[in-house]
């Protein structure tokens, strides 16, 4: 099969952590051609098909010359076997049309995965609305005075941008109300930019954990982002580190609930972030820790991720 991996630029990978590289290298195994390029390769005509300049790659094991360049062509994303959308957060205006792009590249008869159409209803941060029963006390509004009474009530608060990734723009405020006003005036910019506001969960020592979920079902084991010194995130981006670790029987119930919901909406590929018995985001753009979980058990995430696209691919049922 052709795999066309629409991704951040090759040059950016650290493969030593990079799911992306290692759903490459599990399709190379099994003696598929990857392919890659990236958003800006994206590209339609009327008259024509969606289509993009990509580059067909033969991986390699050495970190700083991990693939060479087998073939470069610009086809139609129609004739390939499957598309993965890969690219990072943040979801901003360039990501958004290059869904339409692959929304119209499916129309076309592409295999996008994940589809397009649902990471356009299923924005990180708000989608946990819809699983609110498993969530902790949650404030999405632009109001600064509902915020402020949001902590008056609860006094341990976390404030995050609901465009933000890897920890960017967290900020925690205890009960003493220290710098509200300042990072209400960060996030908020006076009343133009939603907020997400959560009650501080104090299970963060012991990890955010990440869920993976692919095609509604659960990976046996999450890996627990935990915070560094006198640091609130967990995020591996922020300095947190990962120990992987079973999924505890409140982790299954919430992926029990929610894997397959989003998997029928064309979702293969979930990340649930847990801290303690509460679900606190739902990530479906790039999820990422398949590398530490598969180097820390026995358990081949890269492999549970083709085998569900495989069974995709050949049994569309």
């Amino acid at each position: 099969m052709n795999i066309l991996f629409v991704c951040d630029p090759l040059a950016s990978f650290h493969i030593e952590k990079d799911s992306t590289f290692t759903m490459m290298r599990e399709a190379q195994k099994r003696g598929h051609a990857v392919w890659a390029c990236g958003t800006h390769d994206l590209a339609w005509q009327s008259g024509q098909q969606v289509r993009a300049l990509m580059q067909q790659l033969h991986l390699m094991a050495d970190p700083l010359h991990w693939f060479t360049v087998m073939a470069e062509d610009t086809r139609a994303l129609a004739d390939m076997d499957a598309v993965l959308m890969r690219k990072d957060p943040p979801f901003d205006n360039e990501y958004f049309y290059a869904t339409h792009l692959l929304s119209q590249a499916e129309r076309e008869g592409a295999r996008v995965f994940n589809s397009p159409q649902a990471l356009r209803e299923h924005p990180e941060k708000l989608a946990l609305m819809e699983f609110a029963e498993f969530a902790s006390p949650t404030l999405v509004t632009r109001s600064p005075q509902a915020i402020r009474d949001f902590h008056a009530v609860h006094q341990d608060i976390i404030l995050k941008p609901l465009d933000g990734m890897g920890g960017m723009g967290i900020f925690r405020v205890k009960a003493d109300g220290l710098n509200l006003g300042s990072i209400i005036e960060t996030l908020n910019r006076d009343g133009s930019t939603s907020v997400m506001v959560q009650k501080f969960l104090p299970a963060i020592a012991q990890g955010d954990k990440r869920v993976l979920v692919i095609n509604g079902q659960a990976v046996p084991f999450a890996l627990a982002r935990i915070p560094q010194g006198n640091e609130v995130r967990g995020n591996l981006a922020a300095g947190g580190k990962g120990v992987a670790q079973p999924l505890t029987e409140r982790d299954w119930q919430i992926a029990r609930a929610v894997g397959p919901v989003l998997a029928a909406r064309g979702l293969l590929l979930v990340g649930l972030d847990i801290i303690g018995d509460c679900l606190t985001e739902v990530n479906v753009t790039s999820p990422t820790c398949f590398r530490e979980i598969t180097d820390q058990t026995a358990c081949d995430v890269p492999a549970l991720f083709m085998d569900a696209l495989e069974h995709c691919l050949t049994d569309p049922s």
